[in-house]
């Protein structure tokens, strides 16, 4: 061994010396570098796992806003395919209504046309058998004259 701390130059102080320097060193590394280091990481690494949290949890917002936004475009488009059949369903029974009133009106107005056509028929009956014997009576009398003025010559 001692040929070997010879050959290399090896001296005990020294290395004693180095081995002081190296703990005053590592000492104040860790103080001022790695103390504050390790804080800095840590709490960086706590910010990102909030981030992460926050993300997942924002995810998770996300996803029960668009199946809610969803159930309530559904719900949206039904109850509009509800309010178009109801207003379709009524516009069929005005519909339906208008016709059957405009039945009603051609009828009566057919009814009253056909009452007013008999009227004035038997209205031109009674005119025509007031003529008729009017007709005949001038004729009767011209007869009997024509006979009284032949039985006068």
């Amino acid at each position: 061994m001692e040929s070997i701390i010879s050959t290399f130059h090896i001296d005990w102080k020294i290395m004693i010396a180095q081995a002081v320097n190296f703990a005053v060193v590592f000492v104040v590394l860790y103080i001022f570098a790695l103390k504050p280091l390790s804080k800095l990481m840590s709490e960086r690494g706590e910010k990102i796992a909030k981030g992460i949290d926050d993300a997942k949890m924002n995810a998770t917002l996300l996803e029960n806003t668009r199946v809610e936004y969803e159930k309530v475009l559904l719900n949206a488009r039904t109850e509009a395919n509800k309010i178009f059949q109801d207003g379709k369903k009524q516009a069929e029974a005005k519909k339906t209504e208008m016709i059957e009133n405009a039945k009603m009106e051609v009828s009566g107005i057919i009814n009253t046309g056909k009452k007013t056509l008999e009227a004035e028929k038997i209205k031109m009956v009674e005119d025509a058998k007031t003529e008729i014997v009017s007709l005949t009576m001038l004729a009767t009398e011209k007869l009997l004259s024509s006979k009284q003025d032949l039985s006068n010559l």
